[in-house]
C-alpha cells in the first residue's frame, strides 16, 4: 500500500479578492512544499523550546538570579574553536541600516550607502498578510533589478543604483513565538519564522549565489543556545533540500534577551559553521530584563527608558562581553540601534539628534565593535564616519580581542548600579509612546517616528513592561504619586482624549486609537503578563 501524500499547506482567511498582489508567485506549490516540510520537521522542537522558556522564567522568578551554564563550561574553556570565516559580502559591516521590506524602504535602504540592510519581517514590520507577501515580492524584484518606486505625494521617483553600490541584504524573520495564521497544516499555524525564512530562502538562495552573495539572516529573540541549535539544524536541512553547499547560509544572532547574554559563546558554537556575528540588540534587551525580573523587587526596577543609556554599568558589561566573545571566536560584533532620527524641518533638533548618534557610534567603534545600526538613510554617513575613523581601510577590528574585559554573572543584572529612579513623566511618556505605537502597528506599520525617536515593537515592549513593573512594585514618583492601575488608566484616558482633540473626530475614528488604548492597558496591567504584546495584538490585526 502506497504512503499517502503529505497534506499540503492551506492558505487560510485570505479573501481571494483582497489577496496581496503576486501572491501566487511567492506561494508556489514547490515553495509551500518546502515550508510544509520545515513545519513538520522543526515546529515540534520549537514548541518544546517555547515551553522551556516558560520554565526558565519561572526559575528566575523563584531565584531572582542568572548564571553562566555549568553544563557548557567546556565550550567556553576550549580556546580552539572559531566560527567560519566571513564571506566577502559580510566582511565589512561598518554601517547597517534597518527597516521594513516595503517597496520604498527596499529601494532607499539598498541605495543608502550602508554596507548591510537588515530587511525586517520582525519588529519593524507589522505581520499583515500584505506585508508578509509583499516583502518577499520586493526582495525578489530587487535582486532581479525590476523594482522602483514613485512617491504618490511628492512625485519623486526612486530606482536602484549600480549593483556594486547596493547594501548586502540580511533578512530578519519573525521570532519563534509568533505564528502565521494564514498558513496552516492540518489546522495548525506555521511559525512565522519558518514562513519568512522558508519563502525567502527557497526563492532566493540560488539567485543570491548567482549575484556573488548568499542567503544571510538575522535571528531575533533567541533565548538560549538550544534555540540556536534548532536554527542550525534548519540551515543544514534547507541547504541539502535545495542542493547548495553547507555553510552557504550565514546568520547573525541578536543578543537581545538577558538569558542569551549568559550563553553568547554557546550560541556561536552551535552555529559555528553558519555564524557571522552577534548584535547588541539593546532595546529588546532592556525589555527582556524587565520581563524576566519584573517581580524581582526594588533592585530590579528600571528607571525611565531615556535614563538607561549604554554607559549604565550593566549595559557596559553586556556590550563589552559581546565584543570580547565575538572577537575571541572570529565573529563580527555589531552595535545596536540609536533611536534618534533626523529632522530636516528643524535644524537645531536635527543637530542634537545627529550629535547623540555620533556619540553613540564613536563609543561603539572605540569599544571594538565592527559596525552598528542606524534606522534612517541620513544617519548612514554619520555612523560611517565614526567607524572609518577607527577602522580606516580595515574591514573590521576582530584583532582587538578585548582581553581586558572581565564580566561576572552578577555584573549583567546589576540593575541597581544605575543611579536613577522612575519619574511621573516617565510613566506619562510610556503611556503616550505605547498608545501611539500600538495604534500604528494595528494599521500595519512596524517602524514609527514618535517624538523624534524611531519606535518599533521592542521599544513599545519596554513601555508597557515598565508600566507593569512600576505598578507591581508600587513605585512612588518624585511628585508623591504612587504607580497604580487606576493612575495608569487615568493617564491613558487623558491621552486618548488629547489625541481625539488633536486629530478631530473623523480622523480619530478612522484610526485604531480605542483598540490601542484598550490593548495597552491590558498588556500593562493584567496580572497574567503577556509574554509579548504582539501576541494579543496579532489577534486584532487585519
Amino acid at each position: 500500500m502506497s504512503t499517502p501524500a503529505p497534506s499540503p499547506l492551506a492558505i487560510v482567511d485570505v479573501d481571494p479578492g483582497k489577496a496581496p498582489a503576486r501572491q501566487d508567485e511567492i506561494l508556489t506549490e514547490a515553495a509551500l512544499a518546502f515550508v510544509a516540510e520545515l513545519h513538520r520537521r522543526f515546529t515540534p522542537r520549537r514548541d518544546e523550546l517555547l515551553a522551556r522558556r516558560d520554565a526558565r522564567r519561572a526559575e528566575i522568578a523563584r531565584t531572582s538570579t542568572l548564571d553562566f551554564l555549568p553544563e557548557t563550561a567546556h565550550i567556553r574553556a576550549d580556546d580552539s574553536w572559531r566560527v567560519a570565516p566571513a564571506p566577502a559580502p559580510l566582511d565589512d559591516r561598518r554601517v547597517e541600516i534597518t527597516g521594513p521590506t516595503d517597496r520604498k524602504m527596499t529601494v532607499n535602504a539598498l541605495n543608502s550607502g550602508a554596507k548591510v540592510w537588515l530587511a525586517d519581517f520582525e519588529d519593524a514590520s507589522a505581520p499583515t498578510w500584505q506585508n508578509v507577501i509583499g516583502g518577499q515580492v520586493n526582495l525578489i524584484d530587487a535582486y532581479e533589478r525590476r523594482i522602483d518606486f514613485t512617491d504618490p505625494n511628492s512625485g519623486k521617483s526612486y530606482a536602484l543604483k549600480p549593483a556594486e553600490e547596493l547594501a548586502t541584504v540580511v533578512v530578519r524573520p519573525r521570532g519563534w513565538h509568533l505564528d502565521e495564521r494564514h498558513l496552516q497544516l492540518d489546522g495548525t499555524p506555521v511559525p512565522g519564522a519558518l514562513v519568512d525564512f522558508g519563502l525567502y530562502f527557497f526563492h532566493n538562495a540560488r539567485r543570491l549565489l548567482d549575484l556573488g552573495k548568499g542567503p544571510y539572516f538575522y535571528l531575533p529573540k533567541t533565548e538560549s543556545h538550544l534555540e540556536a541549535r534548532l536554527w542550525n539544524e534548519i540551515f543544514v536541512f534547507a541547504q541539502d533540500y535545495v542542493g547548495i553547499a553547507q555553510g552557504t547560509i550565514r546568520a547573525t544572532v541578536l543578543i537581545e534577551t538577558i538569558t542569551a547574554a549568559y550563553e553568547m559563546e554557546e550560541i556561536l558554537y552551535e552555529l559555528r559553521d553558519h555564524a557571522s556575528g552577534l548584535n547588541a540588540g539593546r532595546w529588546d534587551y532592556l525589555f527582556s530584563i524587565v520581563k524576566n525580573f519584573r517581580d524581582g523587587g526594588e533592585k530590579f526596577v528600571l528607571p525611565d527608558r531615556n535614563a538607561v543609556t549604554m554607559t549604565a554599568p550593566f549595559m557596559r558589561a553586556y556590550t563589552e562581553l559581546l565584543v570580547r566573545t565575538c572577537h575571541k571566536r572570529g565573529a563580527h560584533a555589531i552595535g545596536g540601534m540609536a533611536a534618534f532620527i533626523p529632522n530636516r524641518r528643524d535644524p537645531e533638533a536635527n543637530e542634537k539628534a545627529l550629535a547623540k548618534v555620533r556619540a553613540d557610534k564613536d563609543r561603539e567603534a572605540g569599544d571594538g565593535f565592527d559596525g552598528s545600526w542606524v534606522a534612517h538613510p541620513d544617519l548612514v554617513p554619520v555612523a560611517r564616519a565614526c567607524f572609518d575613523a577607527v577602522l580606516g581601510d580595515k574591514p573590521h577590528q576582530k584583532d582587538r580581542l578585548r582581553e581586558d574585559v572581565s564580566v561576572t554573572a552578577a555584573d549583567l543584572i546589576a540593575i541597581d548600579s544605575l543611579d536613577a529612579r522612575p519619574t511621573y513623566q516617565g510613566l506619562v511618556d510610556a503611556v503616550r509612546v505605547g498608545t501611539r505605537y500600538i495604534e500604528a502597528w494595528l494599521r500595519g506599520l512596524g517602524a514609527v517616528a514618535i517624538f523624534g525617536l524611531m519606535e518599533d515593537a521592542a521599544t513599545a515592549e519596554i513601555s508597557r513592561s515598565q508600566i507593569w513593573q512600576w505598578v507591581d512594585a508600587g513605585v512612588v514618583f518624585e511628585n508623591g504619586e504612587k504607580a497604580t492601575a487606576d493612575l495608569v488608566r487615568k493617564i491613558a484616558d487623558e491621552e486618548l482624549a488629547a489625541i481625539r482633540a488633536d486629530l478631530g473626530d473623523a480622523a480619530f475614528t478612522a484610526g485604531a486609537w480605542q483598540q490601542a488604548h484598550d490593548l495597552l492597558l491590558k498588556v500593562s496591567l493584567d496580572t497574567d503578563y503577556a509574554a509579548f504584546l504582539t501576541l494579543p495584538a496579532y489577534e486584532l490585526l487585519d
